[in-house]
């Protein structure tokens, strides 16, 4: 029983890996250039800040914000599968902007980044946007183990991980004058462990259109963006 339990758990985990890299080939960054920019937005991350999961680009964050201010530039850099690592290298160049909004930190729980590179990678990355930028927001990915994904005990694990994340960026937000949008919530607390099939999409990793909104939320109550 154990081992038929590992197989049917581990085709499970096939096809949600298939479903979730499908989503990711049909995303698409949002991005939005008016003529007279009344505020210059630049967005980097992972998949979250492409918009993976949603049924369109316009319903993804980087739309969401677009949506209610339609007069902002908005450049949109981020890459699926990307770690705070490969969010330094979106934000090279010289270009100046207002904000710098960073999505990231998902990627390095699942794919086990350790905590020294960690922590080193996010400082490089919150010190790069400070010269692009007069205001950074970082708001790392919620928990990740209460995600549908993940099964006990691999759940678990990830939500220690997660844990640990959030506490490495809310330290480094400290030391370079960042807002931090906390996502990180326990299962009994956390909306998308209570509505999974509202808030997540159909790859059980990813925000869904309504997960997005939430998001939207979260971010302008806490970051007042």
């Amino acid at each position: 029983m154990a081992a038929l339990g590992l197989l049917l758990g581990a085709g499970c985990a096939a096809s949600r890996i298939q479903s979730s890299a499908e989503l990711a080939r049909a995303s698409e960054p949002f991005q939005a250039s008016p003529e007279a920019p009344a505020h210059r937005l630049l967005i980097v991350g992972d998949s979250t800040a492409v918009g993976t999961g949603a049924s369109s680009p316009r319903a993804s964050l980087a739309g969401l914000i677009a949506a209610e201010h339609a007069d902002w530039l908005i450049v949109n850099r981020a890459r699926d599968g990307a770690k705070f690592g490969d969010v330094v290298e979106q934000l090279g160049g010289s270009e100046r902007f207002d904000t710098v909004l960073l999505l990231a930190g998902g990627n390095d729980v699942v794919r086990l980044t350790g905590a020294e590179s960690l922590r080193s990678s996010v400082d490089e990355a919150l010190g790069r946007a400070r010269v692009l930028a007069p205001r950074i927001i970082v708001m790392p990915s919620g928990n990740v183990g209460n995600a549908p994904f993940f099964f006990p005990p691999w759940s678990w694990w990830m939500t220690l991980r997660s844990r640990e994340l959030h506490r490495i960026v809310r330290s480094a937000a400290t030391r370079h004058d960042a807002a931090y949008v906390d996502l990180f919530k326990e299962r009994r607390d956390d909306p998308f462990a209570q509505q999974p099939k509202r808030l997540n999409a159909e790859d059980g990793l990813h925000p869904s259109d309504e997960g997005y909104r939430l998001w939207r939320e979260e971010l302008r109550q806490q970051a007042g963006l």
